[in-house]
Parts: structure tokens; sequence; C-alpha cells
């Protein structure tokens, strides 16, 4: 099956080049059969590479060892689960991924859009097949899959421990396919530019896709977000990691450009930004593609130095040259139809939004290659940390809260006092409320940014809840229905408007966590052992015993804590860190088990006021001199079992020598729990956290609303609205 596999990739490729080939020849000679023939070799693209990554993902399902890829990132002993996923915990799976994903969502947005953008699409075929034939190339012909082993091993290396987490393996494929959706608007905007279409039509086209591109992309940060603070044992979920923010980069300028096409959609503004915007988007996210695989920049997240930083560089060059030569070559059709009527308006809020997030974006690409930077200008390769990021970025994320509260209230055109007054009242008023509050009632003055950030955050909630009472109260004014149910119809009949109310109490609610978490978080380093306690923000934490478990697939040792508040028992906590067995023979028959890949499992108690953290580090010290000495004795039984390898070899013997190895492996891990020894702990209590993954719910419960498709009624009137305004442009015309 492996050459059947091969063999489809190349087939896929020849595929995408008949299909840029199709298309472009359908839209220089106006032939609509050749570019029909290239939406359709899309489809056939899309069905070789379902074939295709299926073939891998049984392969690894199996445990077929002959597949190199399999041999090296999956094992017998690796759970169901993991193994389905390894599939894209490699290079060369994750670029098969990429692809497959790529195909399948350009075959959906030309379907859909099959009857309309006529003009346009044919180059925006052309684009998304120069994708695919991108990563097609380098699967075929650089990382393929499919490579086979000419010795096949009995047991493969494993899946890396780090992965073995259930949102680090759904990760990848968010992320992706939110680099795959972002690459579908910015194909499209090159189609429109290409062919001087340059109105709104392209982005009603995609809008769409380009939201559901910022609500995967989104969900993937926050599981990466998940995974590091439940896995990675440092106790945060954010540490300015280069591949952490290569995604928060296009997510970043990809809400700039879900913004401001409204403001193209309502006044025609906008147009030189909003292109530019998603071709930025659409680079930055190769660039997040990229990074992981370059090897350029150190990252917990990437794969390691590789061959394909040059491709890619190619790419990415070609990416930015193309768009700034198309932007300037249509700037005359560009420019904008009107201009902003009052500092004091809807727009001009959107508008500096927007400068502020391609501002934050701007700042965090800077910190990113600050390495790069330094080392071209004074040789020197020089980094920057989290502190450096915060300086920068917090002043900005204090304007966007306030702007996402206020901004949306503020009227179209040119607000009146008397509109500022209806519609910023409650909100400010909660604002004021809740600063005084948190600063008279809980007398909590050390951390004022905080506090702040808590105001603005309460001006965003009470904005959004005044906007729905509204709505609800005009609702039940014109119908009979029930507050309930008024609010639910109000809501389905503007999904979009509504949607986007939410995502903003989701975000604010989200940013609130994050800044009380971070400001007021207690953290502590303790060593202990068992019946010894620590004090740690209000909370007593005492080391009640140790485990240890030797399974099959990993030896591990942990600990139970017993946490407890004023003498009243709080929670029960086990956290533990398990050592894979190495494959290096170096290490010694016994040492190879406990100096492998090693992973934690975090103690975790989640609440609304506060989180409770821990995560152990057993020092095996201890243990080393047993260790060597078993090293030794279990290798000179074996070499007696063995021999010098000119008679065969005793099994009955051999299997007796594994069995009492496996025996001496429990017995030293027994000792963990007979003899306990000090324990490294570090430990957090870090108050409102839950917050954090609440408010990131609410964000893209939000984000699927505005995503869910209007019902039939609503898509009339919107449509009957276009034809309108459409049929008032020509008449000016």
């Amino acid at each position: 099956m492996a050459t059947v596999g091969r063999a489809l990739l190349f087939l896929a490729f020849a595929v995408a080049l008949y299909g840029i080939a199709a298309s472009l020849y359908g839209g220089i000679k106006r032939e609509r059969a050749w570019v029909d023939s290239g939406r359709r070799a899309f489809i056939a693209l899309a069905g070789v590479l379902t074939i295709a990554f299926g073939i891998l993902e049984a392969a690894f399902l199996r445990s077929d060892f002959s597949y190199a890829l399999v041999a090296s990132h999956s094992s017998t002993t690796t759970p169901t689960f993991y193994k389905a996923t390894a599939v894209w915990s490699s290079q060369e799976g994750s670029l098969l991924l990429w692809v497959w994903l790529l195909s399948i969502w350009s075959s959906l947005v030309l379907h859909m859009t099959r009857r309309s953008l006529r003009e346009i699409a044919p180059y925006a075929q052309a684009v998304l097949f120069g994708f695919a034939t991108f990563f097609l190339f380098l699967t075929a012909f650089k990382e393929n899959p499919f490579d086979t082993l000419a010795l096949v091993p009995q047991e493969g290396t494993g899946l890396n421990p780090l992965l073995r987490h259930p949102a680090m393996m759904f990760h990848p494929p968010m992320l992706y396919s939110g680099y795959t959706l972002f690459s579908i608007p910015f194909a499209f905007a090159i189609g429109a530019l290409v062919t001087n279409r340059v109105n709104a039509e392209w982005i009603q086209g995609t809008r769409r896709f380009a939201l559901g591109a910022w609500l995967a992309l989104g969900i993937g940060i926050v599981l990466g977000a998940r995974w590091s603070y439940t896995e990675l044992g440092w106790g945060g979920y954010w540490a300015w990691d280069p591949v952490e923010n290569a995604s928060l980069m296009p997510w970043l300028t990809g809400t700039a450009f879900i913004h401001s096409v409204m403001i193209q959609e309502k006044r025609g503004m906008l147009k030189v930004w909003n292109a530019s915007l998603i071709l930025a988007t659409g680079t930055l996210a190769i660039m997040g593609t990229f990074l992981v695989r370059s090897g350029i920049l150190d990252s917990i997240h990437a794969f390691g130095a590789s061959t394909l930083g040059v491709p890619f560089l190619i790419l990415i060059s070609i990416m930015v040259l193309g768009s700034i030569g198309l932007v300037l070559w249509r700037r005359e059709a560009l420019r904008s139809e009107h201009s902003i009527d009052s500092l004091l308006s809807r727009e001009a809020a959107f508008i500096l939004q927007n400068i502020l997030l391609v501002g934050l974006c701007f700042v965090i690409f800077w910190g990113t290659f600050f390495p790069l930077i330094s080392e071209a200008v004074t040789g020197t390769k020089a980094s920057v940390g989290p502190p450096w990021f915060d300086r920068y970025t917090t002043p900005i994320a204090f304007v966007l809260v306030a702007l996402i509260g206020i901004g949306p209230l503020i009227s179209w055109r040119r607000a009146t006092a008397a509109n500022l007054r209806r519609n910023l009242a409650i909100p400010l008023g909660a604002g004021a409320v809740t600063l005084v509050g948190l600063l008279f009632v809980s007398g909590a003055t050390k951390e004022p940014k905080a506090l702040v950030f808590a105001a603005l955050v309460a001006i965003v909630l009470a904005g959004v809840g005044q906007e729905l009472w509204r709505g609800t109260r005009a609702r039940r004014a014109m119908s009979s229905e029930s507050p309930p149910v008024a609010l639910v119809s109000l809501v389905r009949r503007n999904r979009r408007r509504y949607g986007g109310y939410t995502v903003h109490a989701g975000f604010a609610i989200l940013l609130f966590g994050v800044a009380i978490s971070s400001s007021f978080e207690h953290s502590k380093d303790v060593s202990l052992r068992p019946g010894q306690a620590a004090t740690i923000g209000g909370f007593d934490v005492r080391y009640v015993r140790a485990y240890s478990d030797p399974g099959a697939e990993k030896i591990v040792f942990g600990s139970t804590l017993d946490v407890s508040k004023d003498g009243k028992h709080v929670a029960t906590l086990r956290t533990s860190r398990g050592f894979y067995p190495s494959q290096d023979p170096t290490l010694g028959i016994l040492g190879r088990f406990f100096q492998g890949e090693a992973e934690s499992e975090v103690g975790l108690r989640a609440g609304f006021g506060r989180d409770i953290w821990t995560v152990v580090n057993p020092d095996l010290i201890p243990l080393e001199p047993i260790i060597d000495q078993g090293n030794r004795r279990f290798a000179e039984a074996m070499r007696a079992v063995v021999g010098d390898g000119t008679r065969t070899p005793d099994t009955g013997a051999v299997n007796e020598l594994f069995a009492l190895r496996d025996q001496a492996v429990a017995a030293l891990a027994e000792r963990w729990v007979r003899r306990p020894w000090t324990a490294d702990f570090r430990m957090i209590v870090s108050p409102m956290a839950t917050w954090i993954w609440i408010g990131a719910i609410i964000t893209f419960c939000g984000g699927a609303i505005a995503l869910w498709p209007a019902p039939a009624t609503a898509r009339r009137r919107v449509t009957a609205t276009y034809a309108a305004r459409l049929a008032k442009d020509l008449a000016r015309a």
C-alpha cells in the first residue's frame, strides 16, 4: 500500500499542475468549460488526497512498521486514539494534512461560488492550485510520508510523550484548517486584483470562509495554550514562543479584516486596506507553517532543522512581492468611494481598532524575528523574552478592550451627543461601579492595571447586555413572544451582528482571566518529603504519599498532596512524571527505562475563583547507583546467555533474563514508594484562570453563531437590499 500511496501523491501533483493550466487558460481565453474543468480537478484532487491520507492513517492504526513514519512516531503500546492522531505529529504527515485540508476547503468554496464571481474564480483557482502544487512537491519529493524501511523493526519508537494530550492532537488540525481557510480569501483577493473586480463582491463570496478561518485558528491557539497549561509543567499557558506567535499574527490581522470589511460593504471605503490585510493574513499563515519546519528559530513546537526553509522562503517572497505589486497596480481602482464623516463614528472606531490590531501584530513580528534581525545587523543572535512582549502588548490590549466596548455602541457616519448619552451611559456606569467596588470593597490596590482592565471588561459586558436587552424588548413589542423566545429569534434573524457581540463578550472575559490570573498569581518551588507541607496563596499543601506505576509503556513516579485552608480540606491533587523507555543501548539494560523521554501529569483543581496547580519533578539521583550496578550485572548475564554469536542463544534463558529485568524495574519504581525521598514541586495558585477558557468557549460560540447561515427570509432581505444598492450605483453611473 505504500507504493499506492506514493503513486497517489504523484498523481495529485499532476492534477494540481493541470488545474493551474486549465484555470489560467479558461480565465485568459474566457472559456468557461476550461474553468469548470479546473474546478472539477480540485474535487478530484480532494478525492485522491483523501485516499492517500486514509492509507497512511490505516498504516498507523495497524502499527505497520514497514513505513518509516509509523516506526518513528508510533508503537504497539501507543493507545489507539494517539495512533490515529500521530499522523500529523511528524513533518511528513503534517504536510500531507495541510494539502489535504486545502483541497477539501477549496473544493467546497469553488462549488459554492460556481455560479458567481465568474471572472475572479479562474485566477483564484489557479492560486489555490499553486498552493497545492507547492505542498505536494514538498510531500512527494522532499518529505514523503510513504517511505519504507528495508529492515522492518518489531517495535516503533512511539509518539513523543509531550504530544500525548487530547488538546495537542486536535491542535494541529485546527491550526491547519485556519491556515488553509485563510488561503481562500487570499486567493480570491488576488483574483479580484488581477481582474480589477475590487468591489465588495469578492468579500461577500468569501466572508464566511474568512470567519471560519478565524474561528478554526482561534480554537487551535486556545487548544495549544491549554496543552501548555496542563502538560508542559511550567505553569503557564503562553510563553511568547516563536511558533505560538506565528499562529497569533494571522489571527490578529484576520480579526482586523473581518471588522474592516463591514466598512467597505456599507460605505465603499478601505479597499486598499482590506486587500492588503487579507494578503498579509494569507502570507502570515504560510509563514506560520514555515516557522514550524524551518528550524531558523528555537521552539518547543517546531519539528527542528530541515531542508524546507529555502522553498518556503521562495514562496513567501513571491507572495509578498506579488501582493505589493498587485495593490500598487490597482491603486486607482482601490480608491475609497467615501471618506469618514466624523472622527466620532463607528467607522473611525473600527479603523483605530484595525490600526491597533496591526500594530500588535507588528510588535509580535518584531519580537519573534528579533534574533534574526540582531544577527543580521550585529552578528550576534539575541532574543527578547516575555517581559519585552508584555511591555508593549499590554497598553495596546487596554485600548483594544476599550474600543471593543465602546466602538459598536457609536453610530455609523456621525455620532450625536444624545446618541452617546443613550448608548454609553449604562456601560460607562458599569465600568465606574466595578472600579470603585474593586478599589474600596476588596481593597485590592496593588495591581492598578488589572483593576482598570476589569473595569474595561465591565464596560464591554454591559454594552453587549444593553444591546441584547434593547433588541429583545423591541422584538417583544412587535410580537407576543416570551423574553427567552424573543432573544433567540433576535439572534437567529441577525446572527452576524449578535454573534459578533457574543464574540466581544467572550474575548473580554478571556482577557479578564489573563489579566487577573497573571497579576495576582502566587507561585512557589519547594522540596518536600511525605508528611511535610508548604503554604502558598493562603492554602496549606501537604505531601501525603508517593506512588508509582511500572507499566508496560512507561514508568510513573507520582505524589499525592492534600490542599486545605483554615484547617478545612479543599482538594486532593495527584501529580506524576512518567518516563518512557529509550531506544539508546548505551544507557544500559535498566538505565534506558529511566533516562528516556518524560512527560508531566499536572495536579489541578480548577474553580471559578481560582486554580490550584502543582507538578512534581522526582529526583532519580538516589536510584543511579542501583541502576548502574544493575546495568553491569544484566550486561554480564546477557553476554553469558548470548555468547560470542557463534551459537544460538537459549530462548528460555533470554526470556527468563527479560523477566528478571522487568522485576528489577518494578522494584526500583517501588523503592520510590517504600523509601520516599525528597521531591521537588512547583505550586501555583492562580485566581480567575478558569475564566480564560470560559471566555474562549463564549468567543467561539459567538463565532459559530455568526458563521451559521441565516434563515432564508433573512437572506432574501439582505439580497434584496444589496440588489437595490447595486441598482442605485448603476443609475448613478
